[in-house]
């Protein structure tokens, strides 16, 4: 069995790094907040290339925390694209927000800026721009429509830690940018965990406040607005840090595999998802596109190939958001048909690959001729 996914080796090299700081943790019994948190934060802040990181519970909150620290709430239009993990659009809704939906392009599946210009409206204040697969949008051509536009732009980096644009990191191009380190992420941590980054001391500060029940900054007991409870935790700050030093490395591996899935599978019945000249991904997952997706699926699994879909169901059609959807956006529907994710972390093995890939070309191409 070939899995989708398996955290033992990036587990195995941390683990000693990590139970010896958990053991640290538990003298000093600072399980909340503490030096464990501020060094992570500071180290997460420095690896983007931003002033500040403001650690959360999870990338959710991430997301819709930091709508809130910009005021984006009640009557405002955020657009987002219809590709995309459910938790991006939930965050715009909890936020007060509606969202918009934008179509991508065929290729990369990533928004554009024609799709940001054909989704926004009048009362649109942000987009959030999600860099899908760990593949990153043209960020260019994206901040040139948002300036167009006078809106304001949120990166959803979930995906893509350590990706870059032009030599800047995924979370430094707009206002703020927001990560999830929910395990299977390149940088996952031992449970669920998030983080924001910025530059803007305004946003940071206010982040700080609103993810601590909305404290004022020193008065345990004033509240200077309402907040919630979304603190990251120690326990997992040491995680992250012990792992942060290897996401590099285990980034590069992901590369040199999917570059190895590139070479081997048949482009006239399996098409991998593109990568915009510029960005450099990080490759979270390896996508393709096949007809007859479902088949094939099936069919890989009964020889043993574990695979994944993300997603099998374009955000505007989910019965939760549908409410919000105003056109068809075909070319996420079409695609939302055809995506298949391959196996694909760090210690995944080429000779793994090449069974893959001499599976699926088979597979693909007895389904398209039948």
């Amino acid at each position: 069995m070939i899995p989708f996914f398996d955290l033992a080796g990036m587990t195995s090299e941390v683990r000693q790094q990590v139970t010896s700081r958990w053991d640290g943790l538990l003298d000093t019994g600072q399980f909340i907040g503490g030096v464990a948190v501020q060094a992570f934060e500071e180290e997460w802040a420095a690896f983007c290339g931003a002033r500040f990181a403001v650690g959360v519970a999870n990338g959710t909150d991430a997301l819709h925390l930091t709508l809130r620290s910009m005021g984006i709430g009640t009557g405002d239009d955020v657009v987002v694209p219809a590709n995309t993990f459910v938790a991006t659009v939930e965050a715009v809704v909890l936020a007060g927000a509606n969202p918009r939906f934008a179509d991508v392009d065929p290729d990369t599946l990533l928004m554009t800026g024609q799709t940001l210009k054909a989704a926004a409206t009048r009362s649109t204040r942000a987009v959030i721009v999600v860099h899908l697969f760990g593949q990153m949008a043209d960020m260019s051509e994206i901040s040139e429509a948002a300036s167009g536009l006078g809106i304001e732009i949120i990166e959803d980096a979930a995906q893509a830690q350590g990706a870059t644009w032009r030599s800047a990191r995924a979370g430094s191009i707009g206002r703020a940018g927001c990560f999830s380190f929910y395990p299977g992420k390149n940088l996952g941590a031992f449970g669920d965990a998030g983080a924001v980054v910025t530059s803007d001391p305004g946003i940071a500060e206010r982040l700080v406040s609103l993810r601590d029940h909305g404290r004022v900054l020193g008065g345990h007991y004033e509240h200077g607005g309402i907040g919630t409870n979304s603190r990251l935790d120690a326990m997992q700050a040491v995680v992250l840090s012990a792992k942060l030093p290897r996401l590099q490395a285990w980034n590069a591996s992901r590369r040199a595999l999917v570059g190895r899935y590139r070479e081997l599978l048949d482009a006239d019945v399996v098409r991998m998802v593109d990568e915009i000249e510029g960005a450099v991904g990080v490759f979270h997952l390896a996508v393709v596109r096949v007809r007859r997706r479902d088949e094939v699926r099936a069919e890989l699994a009964r020889r043993g190939i574990s695979t994944g879909i993300h997603y099998p169901t374009p955000c505007h059609l989910v019965g939760a958001y549908a409410g919000y959807a105003t056109t068809p956006l075909p070319v996420a529907e079409a695609a939302a048909g055809e995506i298949l994710s391959l196996p694909l972390y760090p210690h995944l093995r080429a000779d793994q690959v090449d069974e893959v890939c001499r599976e699926l070309n088979k597979v693909a191409r007895e389904k398209a001729q039948a």
